[in-house]
């Protein structure tokens, strides 16, 4: 990008079909690993997915993370070593944090499989601070009615996590964090305040353009540091808007475990290998097995 251009980098994502849905991925990149604490971004769907089909993510682990779930449409049954059973529908957050290991699945309702399920969301994982990587894992529910709505002018802002458009978040934080859904209509404008230190939007659908610079569907587009770029809308849009301050140093990532020290994540490897990790109570008859090489993730 040149000087005068609001945009850092606009990372375009590796799309995975799961069979019956495709998952966009961003974050992690080989251009940007981290966005503030945010290390891994999925755009989940939109699918809709046969009668009696659904999505079943069985049993797999986490260490030194925090997982952040939020839907735009359906639901998803949550589970986890800790004995949480949720359910998520739009507009709400599931937060958990690994710490110092969990387990968990993510399985379609039986009610949205009676219907066939739909599929919408985002799904991110944000990097613990060093401090606190090793902390005990906690399971977090928001409903959405809980969280602040920011409108005017042909804007809505759904406040995620973090503080910021005159309002904040109940959210926990583990490490500043910025994370809100905006809805545009046709014509609506937003001028994006230094609400974090790194800063990035994702156009989900529509059209969008910051500063005159268009965005394209599906790019996690970095903001430049310090700027108060005006994001725009012609037609409407649906976008994310993600980051915090920098993180404490890099991060190591493997299939589903993230660390800033390399030999945290192999002992992840051989515990799991070995069964030491608990798994969720009532969904512990199958677990997914730890690969050889992961095929999605692995960085750096």
């Amino acid at each position: 990008m040149n000087n005068d251009s609001p945009i850092l980098m606009s990372l375009a994502p590796v799309s995975h079909d799961l069979g019956g849905f495709k998952v966009h991925r961003t974050l992690p990149h080989k251009q940007r690993t981290m966005v503030g604490p945010f290390i891994f971004f999925d755009q989940m769907g939109p699918a809709r997915l046969g009668v009696d089909e659904g999505i079943d993510v069985r049993p797999h682990p986490h260490i030194n993370l925090a997982t952040v779930t939020y839907l735009f449409r359906g639901a998803i049954d949550h589970r986890d070593s800790l004995g949480t059973v949720q359910r998520i529908e739009p507009g709400a957050v599931n937060l958990m944090t690994a710490g110092r290991g969990i387990s968990h699945s993510e399985r379609s309702p039986a009610d949205e499989r009676a219907a066939g399920p739909v599929l919408d969301g985002i799904q991110t994982w944000l990097a613990l601070p060093s401090a606190h990587e090793e902390v005990d894992p906690s399971f977090e529910h928001v409903g959405a009615d809980r969280l602040p709505w920011i409108e005017g002018d042909g804007v809505r802002v759904n406040l995620i996590m973090g503080e910021a458009f005159g309002a904040a978040s109940p959210v926990t934080q583990h490490h500043p964090t910025l994370y809100a859904a905006l809805h545009l209509a046709p014509g609506a404008a937003l001028e994006l305040e230094r609400e974090a230190d790194e800063r990035a939007l994702y156009l989900l659908d529509g059209d969008a353009a910051v500063d005159g610079f268009a965005l394209e569907p599906m790019h996690l587009v970095l903001l430049a540091p310090g700027t108060r770029p005006v994001l725009r809308s012609e037609r409407g849009a649906r976008l994310m808007l993600c980051g915090g301050a920098p993180m404490d140093g890099e991060r190591h990532v493997w299939w589903n475990f993230v660390s800033s020290r390399r030999d945290r994540i192999q002992e992840a490897k051989r515990a799991w290998k070995a069964g030491e990790f608990a798994l969720p109570p009532g969904d512990d008859a199958e677990w997914i097995p730890i690969p050889e090489v992961p095929k999605t993730v692995s960085y750096p």
